[in-house]
């Protein structure tokens, strides 16, 4: 068995080979055994080629079923992508296996759905050798789309065929051809271009041979369409049915299809329907058709709506006595959002007989938008073990959000006190299971996520407590100077090299690893009342007010009062104040409106960061410039901990995993913590970053002044690469300006500048701005674009998507009936010419002007 094993690690083929040809059938299965044991206790992790080819050879060479053999070399670190299946076929004939064909099933039914093609070719070869029915299920028939572009090394010794010749030898092609139309992605494997690999050409001139069902084929691409898939899974199938060139015969015999695909396809495929429809010259009755036309005019795609304007046109000379019913049809194109589509639909509809309804008196009209709606207020604290045990391990591996965050820690403080053998019992198979810690570096003492894995290992396992106490002193003992009045202190001799968020939460996580002691513990006190990360002064009184004479927590009393809403309220001040104790003294001061002071800010550009060596990858995807917020502590306040103070960094100096706490740390100062924010905000503009624009919404509802930051996040938001992250900006808009608190003009402003500084994508700013007219703000969006175009047209070269920002203009100018006068409009419209961006500049002026 040794040189067996040896000639395994090796992958020596020839050796096992050798080594088989000398064995009778039991001494091949006590070597299966064998085997199989070893394969499971290795050390080596994955079998590659050429050891996964000597894997195979000897796994059909001694084990004694079908069964046997795909559960070996079935198993993940078994890699069979380019194992030599001839070598494993001779093996299987030289025993006399004739279970082959079972052998190749049984791995058919174990590839994977999303990496088909790792095992498939194997698995294809032991069914071919046995000439057996191919299986048809979604991975198999994924591997065979895959295997057309794609042969493994041993395959290649020669120059292979060209793909059609392939196709028509292959044994599987009239097996699976029908599930290539009916499996969903699979598009995505099959080559559609060049003349020797595209798969679409391959089939078209095999239906012109009469290899293949021509009928068959466009039936089944007809389907695949209608059923829909992702664009770039659809592409080959849009190929394909352009080599095939339907006749006019064949498309009046689909004409259904055609007119739903025309109507509801995305737009590649509504065009090819479109495109099919109209050459096939009568193909369909106009009345089927003028429905179909209904809905493609109010649909996004211009091109498309053009395209069916211009059919609608040929159709009413064609058919004069229909004019006046397609005149109808073209007035619907009257509604469309681009300006010159509805321009060109309302000549083409008055050309063929609509009238026009008669003028709309536009009179002065603002936002129609729904009373803001306050925010949820907080979940109820942790009380069960279970609860504790199941929130903890439904966010192990991902970023805590904030008041998650707060629940937790706020869970094991109550329960480490009532109920601690339980938990741990019940805490620590989780936090093993997911490696908790595994990989902590214990020697970085401020980073928020190793301080979080600590507290809860230390109260899970108490000894873990034991072994960071020290490391948690450490932390306390540097900051305690900072606490409950971090901005009243004297400036640090040293300042710090964190940012004031990672001292403050890993501050906390250290006091509260402290307090995981066993000892009576009614809570947090900082544990908000809200889901934005506020308290409500009232709840923070009766917190302070429940413990009486007992100890304060600093940090937590701290992290408490930053959370309370700005202003003053005397007669809680004064109720505070008669507790008499230092924490209700605290709080008294700070209704009394000794608080979080409002910092200096400063709206600055900066450029990235250096390139650090030849092989900073990165440096090149970072923005050339950036503008954000700085700020500074006002004259005659110290600010040791640095909550006041933004530091003006470079684009890719600075980036930190659990930024998105700042909302929660300060929501009562949402100016503060979106200039906090800023920079990461700023990626999902310039970095094409995802998710990092979505706490926009968290904002709205903070409180505070906004100040310029909160106005440059929502810009970049707006000029967001993802969706999600667009939609976050558009939600907070609207509910900045439901509540009275939108900037409009501030946000405006700073969009029009990034973007002539061709530091957002202006052409993506545009859809949530219709969105948010759509949902009742015209005027808002008006006031902002007012502000918006004025750099936008004084650029050199106005930005792309400027135009559309014009349409917009002149629809919630008309709209609202509010005058504002835009600089540089009016040198625009007397520069003269046909381009879009002037005819747009045209009706704008028109729209002021009326």
């Amino acid at each position: 068995m040794t040189a067996f094993r040896e000639s395994l690690v090796r992958g020596d083929v020839a050796a096992v080979e050798a080594l088989l040809a000398t064995l009778d059938e039991p001494a091949r299965r006590r070597l299966g055994d064998e085997l199989v044991d070893h394969v499971r206790h290795q050390q080596v992790i994955w079998w590659r080629t050429p050891e996964a080819t000597a894997l195979a050879v000897a796994a059909v060479g001694t084990l004694s079923t079908a069964t046997k053999v795909a559960t070996l070399l079935g198993r993940r670190t078994v890699m069979l992508r380019n194992v030599d299946v001839d070598s494993v076929i001779a093996v299987a004939r030289q025993r006399g296996v004739t279970w082959l064909a079972d052998l190749g099933y049984r791995l058919a039914e174990r590839l994977r759905r999303n990496e088909p093609w790792a095992n498939w070719h194997f698995t294809a070869g032991m069914l071919m050798a046995e000439k057996a029915a191919p299986p048809t299920g979604d991975a198999f028939v994924v591997g065979w789309a895959y295997a057309m572009s794609w042969q493994p090394p041993h395959n290649r010794r020669q120059p292979p065929p060209p793909l059609v010749d392939r196709l028509r030898a292959d044994p599987f092609l009239d097996a699976l051809l029908p599930r290539l139309f009916e499996v969903d992605g699979v598009g995505t494997e099959l080559p559609f271009d060049g003349d020797d690999t595209s798969v679409p050409r391959a089939l078209a001139t095999l239906a012109a041979e009469g290899r293949l069902d021509r009928a068959a084929l466009l039936d089944g691409v007809v389907g695949r369409l209608l059923r829909g898939d992702r664009p770039a899974a659809l592409r080959p199938f849009l190929a394909l049915h352009d080599h095939l060139e339907p006749t006019p015969g064949e498309v009046a015999a689909r004409v259904d299809a055609y007119l739903r695909l025309l109507a509801d396809a995305p737009g590649p495929v509504a065009a090819l329907a479109q495109r099919t429809l109209r050459d096939s010259d009568g193909g369909a009755e106009l009345e089927s058709l003028l429905d179909a036309a209904q809905v493609v005019l109010g649909r996004p795609e211009k091109a498309l709506v053009r395209a069916q304007l211009s059919w609608l046109d040929r159709l009413a000379g064609q058919h004069p006595v229909h004019a006046g019913k397609i005149a109808e049809v073209l007035a619907v194109g009257a509604e469309h959002p681009a300006a010159d589509l509805r321009d060109r639909a309302t000549t083409l509809a008055q050309r063929h007989g609509h009238r026009p309804a008669a003028p709309v008196t536009v009179t002065v009209a603002g936002d129609e938008l729904p009373p803001p709606v306050s925010p949820a207020p907080a979940p109820p604290p942790i009380t069960e073990v279970d609860e504790l045990v199941e929130e903890v391990a439904g966010l192990l591996g991902h970023l805590w959000p904030a008041q998650a965050v707060e629940r937790v820690l706020d869970g094991l403080v109550r329960l480490t006190t009532t109920d601690r053998d339980r938990l741990a019992a019940a805490l620590l198979p989780v936090l093993r299971r997911e490696r908790v810690g595994a990989s902590d570096r214990l020697w970085a003492v401020f980073n928020v996520p190793i301080q979080l894995h600590g507290v809860l290992l230390a109260a899970a396992a108490p000894a873990e407590a034991a072994t960071r106490r020290a490391q948690w002193s450490e932390i306390l003992n540097a900051s305690s100077a900072w606490a409950l009045r971090p901005f009243r202190n004297r400036p640090a001799a040293n300042p710090p090299q964190q940012s004031a968020l990672t001292l403050l939460y890993c501050a906390r996580l250290a006091e509260i690893g402290q307090r995981l002691a066993g000892r009576q513990d009614p809570g947090l006190l900082a544990v908000p009342t809200s889901t934005t990360g506020a308290i409500d002064p009232t709840a923070l009184y009766e917190r302070l007010a429940a413990l009486g004479d007992r100890p304060v927590w600093r940090w937590d009393l701290t992290q408490a009062l930053l959370r309370l809403p700005a202003g003053v309220d005397g007669p809680l001040a004064a109720r505070a104040a008669a507790l008499g104790t230092p924490a209700g003294r605290e709080l008294a001061d700070w209704l009394r409106g000794d608080t979080l002071p409002t910092p200096v800010y400063r709206i600055i550009t900066v450029d990235r960061r250096e390139r650090r060596g030849s092989y900073d990858f990165g440096y090149d995807r970072l923005p050339v410039r950036r503008t954000i917020v700085a700020s500074t502590p006002p004259d005659g306040v110290a600010d040791p901990l640095g909550l006041l103070t933004v530091p003006a960094h470079r684009s890719g100096e600075v980036r930190s995993r659990w930024q998105h706490l700042w909302p929660a740390l300060l929501p009562g100062h949402r100016g503060l913590a979106a200039a906090h924010l800023l920079p990461e905000i700023a990626r999902a503009a310039q970095e094409d970053a995802r998710g990092t624009a979505t706490v926009l919404t968290t904002f709205a509802e903070c409180t505070g002044d906004g100040g310029p930051a909160l106005d440059l996040a929502l810009a970049y938001g707006l000029g967001a690469r993802h969706e999600v992250d667009r939609a976050a900006a558009l939600d907070a808009l609207l509910a900045l300006a439901a509540a009275g608190d939108l900037d409009a003009p501030g946000i405006g402003g700073h969009l029009g500048a990034l973007a002539a500084d061709g530091q957002v994508t202006l052409s993506r700013v545009a859809v949530p701005l219709r969105d948010a007219v759509t949902a009742g703000a015209p005027l808002s969006v008006w006031r902002l674009l007012a502000a918006a175009l004025p750099p936008l047209l004084t650029a050199p070269t106005p930005p792309r998507g400027t135009p559309d920002l014009l349409t917009l203009a002149a629809e919630t100018a008309g709209a609202t009936g509010v005058r504002i006068e835009v600089p540089g409009l009016a040198d625009l419209v007397a520069r003269g010419g046909a381009s879009r961006l002037v005819t747009e500049a045209r009706r704008l002026a028109a729209a002021l002007a009326a």
